[in-house]
């Protein structure tokens, strides 16, 4: 069985590999195509190495443009891949232009598709994401589902058959690499952090980094915990914290670079708190233990909410800092997101599906 395995992104650097080293144990072909959408050596090279993945196959190097061009290009350049050397399967994964070029080049080609990490809704239309993995959702054979909400949300819209509960591969992911981060990772060190009296920051979403007037409640918030804060800035967040150099210089706001996933993976379990607007480090938190922050106004992960791991909030710096400041919940998080184990049940269901086709 050949796999065509389609990524841009660090979420999805993450999660394509214990899809592909599932793949190769079980004997089949996998084909990482890199459409380049996350380009940066921070924001890519590092992942593969961390993640213990070789350079991918394919490099489309698209680079970044405007959603509509981006995915265009995406399209075209996958297309054409598709074609010179055609799968058994196409996979996406999440949420993103890549996923969804990745969605409709299978699709029209009538390649069979499987969407990995689908079934999730924010039920928030402004966001870029929400079309994506919907749309992406509707063009797939097989829909490979985290969690039993996800399943729901899709039996929701009329979608029942090929919907499998597999669990999340970031836990798999992350079961693999925390090992690693302990004796790999010197991030502590090097920023003089002493464990559990820090919290971790990072904003990426355009609806914060692109609004000042959201990005300034933000920052000032941050600036009135009362705890050193590291901020591993996204290249397309950090032109817009110019505005508010004073209040960081102030504060104890300390701006790094991005990091790879072994250091994020160390910040992350040994901080005190996170605050994000990013799914996949919503999960993470969850998964090891760490109270969350949300700074949207949604999250499509509900799960991390039930037992108070996770709070939303929103921009409002009152409600950021009490979030951040309440004790730490009770009841220890329950697996709502599988064993680890997601990555082989994929694999055993896209051999079903392709043997009965």
């Amino acid at each position: 069985m050949r796999c065509m395995l389609i990524v841009g992104a660090r979420p999805q650097f993450i999660k394509v590999a214990p899809v592909r080293r599932a793949l190769l144990a079980a004997g089949h072909h996998a084909v990482v195509v890199h459409t380049g959408q996350h380009y940066d050596a921070q924001m890519s090279d590092v992942f593969f190495r961390d993640l213990d993945l070789p350079p991918p196959d394919v490099q489309l190097q698209i680079g970044s443009a405007g959603h509509g061009e981006q995915t265009g290009r995406m399209l075209i350049a996958l297309e054409a891949a598709m074609q010179a050397d055609p799968p058994d399967w196409v996979v996406v994964f999440g949420d993103t232009n890549s996923t969804l070029a990745g969605a409709l080049a299978a699709c029209k080609l009538q390649l069979s598709l499987a969407h990995v990490e689908a079934g999730l809704r924010s039920f928030n239309r402004a966001m870029p994401e929400e079309h994506n993995r919907v749309l992406a959702d509707h063009c797939s054979d097989v829909l490979l589902c985290p969690t039993p909400t996800a399943v729901q949300h899709l039996a929701n819209e009329g979608i029942r058959a090929n919907v499998h509960l597999v669990g999340d591969v970031m836990v798999d992911a992350l079961h693999q690499g925390v090992a690693r981060a302990a004796t790999q990772s010197h991030i502590l060190e090097s920023l003089a952090l002493q464990p559990g009296a820090y919290a971790v920051a990072t904003v990426h979403r355009p609806a914060n980094s692109d609004d000042p007037a959201q990005l300034a409640r933000i920052v000032r918030a941050l600036g009135e915990l009362a705890l050193p804060v590291v901020f591993p800035v996204h290249p397309r967040t950090r032109p817009h914290l110019a505005a508010y150099a004073a209040v960081i210089e102030s504060s104890a706001i300390q701006l790094i670079p991005p990091v790879g996933y072994l250091d994020m993976l160390q910040l992350t379990q040994h901080a005190r708190v996170v605050l994000t607007d990013s799914g996949g480090l919503q999960k993470e938190a969850y998964c090891l233990g760490v109270p969350c922050v949300t700074l949207r106004s949604e999250t499509e992960w509900t799960e991390t909410t039930a037992a108070g791991w996770n709070v939303v909030v929103g921009s409002d710096p009152a409600a950021i800092v009490a979030a951040a400041q309440r004790p730490r919940p009770a009841t220890p998080p329950a697996p709502v997101f599988g064993l680890g184990d997601a990555a082989p049940q994929i694999v055993r269901i896209l051999e079903q599906f392709h043997d009965n086709a």
